[in-house]
């Protein structure tokens, strides 16, 4: 289904919401809004695929529809791994349900669902976490005990992959990628009243991050490995490794 959330005016416009209008185009919204996605998500499974441990948890933090999730079960063979995905919008996970049954073949893994706030989910023997295009909703106060939560759950040798929507220092730069940035949204068909719209929507709800912020996170939690692997104008991917 076409997203057209923000297409016509709103005339008092509230919070961006993982609700029920926003899960039933997601696919369509998150493809024309994030550059790289197919990438990003093929390349989780790709990853997962080459740390995953034998007889551990993997772990999709914000699975929104499940196609983290499901790339991970796609990809991982590593024997006695269980996938979760978690997501506190329970229209996410309705419409993900449905979507994981009709997208695995009979070679998948199975995947575990579960409604609920990553930040309060327990955690144990992860070899795999993954954090697309989540943290970045999550309050700054919560952002370091996040991260380091997930570090302390995580087996040595095991990974967490991150995904962030970022900002950099250089105010010139800053400003540079986001303009080619809704560059690549007008190529995607959105009208600048949805793109005002929705940028509107999310002022007050997401928080981008610099690289250097989020690099040094990783490390003062712990993980002593971080690299870049994707990054696609203003939309980055690390794989930190403990």
């Amino acid at each position: 289904m076409k997203d057209a959330v923000y297409a016509n005016p709103f005339e008092s416009l509230g919070p961006f919401a993982f609700n029920d209008d926003v899960a039933s185009v997601f696919p369509d919204m998150i493809r024309r809004s994030v550059p790289g996605y197919g990438q990003l998500v093929g390349g989780a499974g790709l990853l997962a695929a080459r740390h995953a441990l034998a007889d551990s948890n993997l772990y999709d933090l914000g699975t929104s529809l499940g196609a983290t999730a499901l790339s991970l079960s796609r990809h991982v063979r590593a024997d006695g791994t269980r996938v979760i995905g978690v997501d506190n919008s329970s229209a996410m996970i309705e419409r993900a349900r449905g979507l994981l049954i009709e997208g695995r073949t009979a070679q998948d893994r199975p995947v575990d669902l579960v409604e609920g706030d990553i930040r309060t989910l327990p955690m144990h023997r992860a070899s795999v976490s993954c954090l697309n295009l989540t943290l970045q909703f999550l309050p700054m106060g919560d952002r370091d005990l996040m991260i380091k939560k997930i570090y302390d759950a995580t087996l040595p040798g095991g990974i967490l992959l991150l995904a962030e929507k970022v900002t950099f220092d250089d105010a010139d730069h800053a400003q540079w990628v986001q303009e080619v940035y809704w560059d690549f949204k007008r190529a995607n068909g959105y009208s600048e009243l949805e793109i005002a719209q929705k940028r509107t929507a999310l002022e007050n709800v997401m928080f981008p991050e610099t690289p250097g912020a989020h690099e040094s996170r990783l490390r003062a939690a712990g993980f002593e490995t971080t690299r870049v692997w994707l990054q696609t104008l203003n939309f980055m991917a690390w794989i930190a490794i403990k």
